[in-house]
């Protein structure tokens, strides 16, 4: 986890990870798929599903895991065409929480090596924050690489 405050540099660790910095010393190596989950989830316009498997194969039993790990049936439950629910242009019928949730699920369900995460506990609230952790970053991605980003510091013990 790295924790610090507003403007320290935690983001662009992650910046560096990616390639989006140019390094003048030193060197980086990678070893490994990446999964990004940047601060401001982006959201296409499409259903809520292919939000979260985008050009991916459906698996129903992993996308099951998936939305259950990111907190997400009950959202499937409260929606109109559940999981099929068309999202407006940036996720304009999500909240930002929800938005965070898809876009984490996102990087989960796409069964990357490492996971980039960088702040996606911000939106949510304290009980989804709890259950994001621990059914998600520690549970369901045991064994992977995951790299949290967050201001959530009583989770850090």
């Amino acid at each position: 986890m790295i924790v610090g405050p507003v403007g320290s540099g935690k983001s662009s660790i992650f910046n560096a990870i990616l390639s989006e910095m140019i390094i003048h010393s030193g060197k980086l190596g990678i070893k490994g798929s990446i999964a990004y989950v940047g601060q401001d989830p982006w959201i296409l316009s499409s259903t809520l599903r292919e939000n979260i498997i985008m050009d991916q194969e459906f698996d129903q039993t992993r996308y099951d895991e998936v939305a259950n790990a990111c907190d997400l049936i009950t959202d499937f439950n409260q929606l109109t065409h559940g999981d099929q629910t068309m999202i407006g242009d940036r996720g304009v019928n999500l909240s930002g929480g929800q938005k965070a949730r898809v876009a984490l699920a996102r990087a989960v369900y796409s069964n990357k090596d490492i996971l980039l995460l960088d702040d996606p506990l911000s939106a949510v609230d304290a009980h989804v924050v709890s259950h994001l952790f621990k059914n998600c970053i520690l549970k369901y991605l045991e064994g992977k690489t995951r790299i949290l980003i967050t201001h959530k510091t009583h989770i850090l013990e």
